[in-house]
């Protein structure tokens, strides 16, 4: 592939109800021709933009949401963009939640449909049957929607069939547990990471306010560079235009050249685990009871009670997920890279994942532990060379993310549908 600079441009959206689509689109339709005066050649809309995310249980109004398609193909057509669009799509008796990409020349090139379904939009959507790439004028897009991101195969999937941007209409939602800082772990964390271990750029267009009083948005549209560094952000809680030239072609994704994911790691009771990099600590069962610890893990002992990896099978979005659909829900992670993603990549693998993940930094000379949360529950420092933390295999059969969302069911449609 060539490499070249392609201007990209996500557009945060107020959030808006099914019912006010009519008097709101045409102010989503001028935001795309100010996207395109500024020069974007790639345009992103959010997830649900046409007719909103929450469709309800009412049919809602196929014809309002054809011309409006039919608007943006004639606005990729006269602005010369290529154009994503969120939207709901009715197929042979089924709704998708799609995001339709019209090339250049108007046409639609293609459509990505939702493939991780989450919460209640098991409601009214069906989940997606493939995972393709969509050729563009400007290359293969690998567009995914929403929480599809949180399951890393299906990028990987994209990427490895051809994919040289990722793109995500999105509807990230908020909890609002902390009014002050709206969090939703993939605008925080996992749209870097699946940008970085993909080696490709990353796009996500998302919603700032609330639909329906019950749904908030956290905002925060992003473009990520192929290295994983945000090329540019929105806010949280306006309607804007992010723009950034990313570099295409070429991608050099992380990938592992085999990885065995064993089956006999298993641990079905709690425990209380030490963490050290000092291998004298290891037999030290004195020190042991002190801690009341089950057992001290060292990066020569872990294998005893965890899978040990390499940096290769954690930085291959496919890696530790093998390791996971096998039942392994604790791993021991030895590194050797100093590039300082070591932390991002242990925590996005805990929490997608729903696993306990031991780090053994050996640059660093430190251990630490991070839960299926995704937060660091203990690490050694200066010196303190001995941390514990209690394992609970509870929390990792905890894999309902949300109501009606499971993430190892994800991953098993997203294993079968990315052979």
């Amino acid at each position: 592939m060539n490499r070249r600079r392609v201007k990209v441009c996500a557009i945060q959206l107020l959030a808006h109800d099914r019912a006010s689509l009519p008097r709101t689109w045409p102010s989503i339709a001028q935001r795309i021709k100010d996207a395109a005066k500024a020069g974007a050649e790639l345009v992103v809309l959010p997830e649900g933009t046409l007719p909103a995310y929450v469709l309800g249980r009412r049919p809602f109004d196929e014809a309002e949401i054809a011309q409006a398609m039919a608007e943006c193909g004639s606005l990729a057509r006269d602005l010369k963009i290529v154009l994503v669009a969120g939207a709901a799509r009715a197929h042979e008796g089924r709704v998708y939640n799609s995001a339709i990409v019209f090339d250049t020349g108007g046409k639609i090139a293609g459509s990505a449909d939702k493939h991780f379904l989450w919460h209640f939009d098991r409601q009214w959507f069906a989940p997606a049957e493939q995972l393709e790439p969509v050729r563009t004028s400007l290359g293969k897009l690998g567009v995914l929607i929403c929480a599809d991101g949180r399951i890393p195969t299906i990028a990987r999937a994209l990427v490895d069939r051809g994919a040289e941007i990722l793109v995500m209409p999105t509807a990230w939602v908020t909890s609002g547990r902390d009014a002050g800082n709206l969090e939703n772990i993939q605008a925080d964390l996992l749209a870097r990471v699946r940008a970085r271990e993909n080696g490709v750029p990353f796009v996500a267009a998302n919603k700032c306010g609330v639909e329906l009083r019950c749904v908030a948005y956290c905002g925060k549209s992003q473009i990520v560079s192929a290295d994983g560094a945000i090329a540019s952000i929105a806010s949280e809680t306006n309607p804007e235009i992010v723009s950034a030239e990313v570099e295409v072609g070429d991608a050099r994704p992380q990938r592992a050249s085999e990885f065995h994911a064993p089956s006999h790691v298993r641990n079905d009771r709690s425990m209380r685990l030490a963490i050290s990099m000092d291998e004298s600590f290891a037999g030290d069962n004195d020190l042991a009871a002190i801690l009341e610890a089950d057992a001290i893990l060292t990066p020569e002992t872990a294998a005893a009670r965890a899978a040990c990896v390499g940096d290769g099978t954690v930085f291959d979005p496919g890696g530790l997920a093998a390791y996971r659909l096998a039942g392994v829900d604790l791993v021991a992670w030895t590194t050797q890279r100093d590039d300082g993603w070591q932390i991002s990549f242990a925590r996005a693998r805990a929490i997608e994942l729903r696993m306990y993940v031991v780090v053994f930094d050996a640059k660093a000379g430190r251990a630490y532990a991070v839960d299926p949360d995704g937060q660091i529950v203990c690490g050694t420092f200066d010196d303190y060379r001995v941390a514990s933390f209690t394992f609970d295999p509870v929390r990792t059969s905890q894999t309902l993310v949300a109501p009606g969302t499971d993430v190892l069911a994800g991953l098993e449609r997203a294993h079968a549908h990315a052979r």
